[in-house]
């Protein structure tokens, strides 16, 4: 299993990332942002997965993949 971070422009969309991921059977936790990370609204979904994960929403800013304490972006939405 790979860890990933989810990062949302409002808390609706973090909440609503993370109900998608519990349909899945999929750890999903919501958090604070860290640090090296921005985001719009403060919140993120940390969640772990292999191979597919939740459908991004119109609400996602970006995901990345946690590698050795790294953060790799998979994902970023356009401006």
């Amino acid at each position: 299993m790979m860890t990933y971070i989810a990062t949302f422009y409002s808390h609706y969309g973090a909440i609503q990332f993370r109900k998608n991921c519990e349909k899945m059977k999929l750890d999903a936790v919501i958090m604070p942002v860290p640090r090296n990370l921005s985001s719009s609204c403060g919140t993120c979904v940390r969640f772990a997965a292999e191979g597919e994960f939740p459908e991004k929403n119109e609400e996602t800013e970006q995901i990345v993949r946690v590698e050795k304490g790294e953060y790799i972006c998979i994902f970023h939405a356009e401006e």
